[in-house]
């Protein structure tokens, strides 16, 4: 069951940055606001395009569990800074299915704005920074700019890509496919080196539409093979292009292995 409640967005600091000092034009360090904007779609935009964007953005933090949008609501989109959010489908009987995961440097909600409503819903994983950007100026962007337009499009082939992806791993995949999908999708690189999977078991088991029990039987099938560990809260993958053998779709795409970040 999803369990969601009314949070109060933290506002974080406008997007302007001020000027460095010379020790730090020597050894510029970039803000993960920066970064995420550097490899996001909106770095290729025309630069006055993309200045005005940002000169609208509304910079909030919100906490793990936050909806930042229900099927049906007005347009929404959002450059994701830190943290990791989820684009999922739910079942009247609390049921969920997640068909994409967000991370820093990518925008979620492009096909709301072109396409209208969608009856999805947008939850963060974890804690996270967001820029909201304004769907108004979005979609004036895309109807008059050539080359916005086509951004806005091939951004909408790639979730299409990631929906054929989903939508074949939750079809003809076994349990097991599907946990391994979700861990690939999940995984980041820590300090430390290691690729880790941030989330809990019951997280995982709503991810894949099972129950926590039978996702946690296919967690100790991976980990007796070596693939996964799970000795701490986390759950480590130890050999991600063997994992990726173990999805459905990783015949057919690339994609899962890119997400797991090798």
């Amino acid at each position: 069951m999803i369990q969601t409640a009314p949070v109060e967005a933290e506002r974080l600091d406008p997007v302007s940055t001020p000027a460095p000092s010379p020790a730090e034009e020597m050894a510029p360090v970039v803000s993960p606001r920066q970064r995420a904007i550097d490899g996001s779609l909106l770095a290729s935009f025309p630069a006055p395009a993309r200045e005005r964007v940002l000169g609208e953005a509304i910079p909030i933090g919100l906490p793990a569990g936050s909806m930042l949008y229900h099927g049906g609501d007005d347009p929404r989109c959002a450059l994701v800074v830190t943290g990791l959010v989820r684009a999922f489908l739910s079942a009247p009987d609390g049921r969920a299915v997640t068909v994409r995961y967000v991370r820093s440097g990518e925008l979620i909600g492009i096909p709301i704005i072109v396409g209208g409503p969608i009856p999805a819903s947008i939850q963060l994983v974890t804690a996270a920074e967001l820029l909201l950007l304004n769907a108004l100026t979005l979609r004036q962007l895309g109807q008059t700019e050539a080359r916005i337009g086509w951004l806005l499009a091939q951004e909408l082939a790639r979730r299409l890509h990631d929906t054929y992806g989903a939508v074949a791993d939750h079809a003809f995949g076994s349990l097991r496919e599907r946990v391994a999908r979700h861990l690939l999708d999940l995984a980041a690189v820590r300090e430390d080196g290691r690729l880790v999977a941030d989330v809990t078991q019951q997280v995982l088991a709503e991810a894949v539409g099972s129950t926590r029990p039978a996702v946690a039987r296919v967690l100790g099938d991976l980990r007796q093979i070596g693939l996964v560990s799970t000795a701490t809260r986390d759950i480590e993958l130890l050999a991600p292009e063997r994992l990726h053998a173990e999805t459905w779709s990783g015949r057919l795409s690339p994609r899962s292995h890119q997400s797991a970040r090798i």
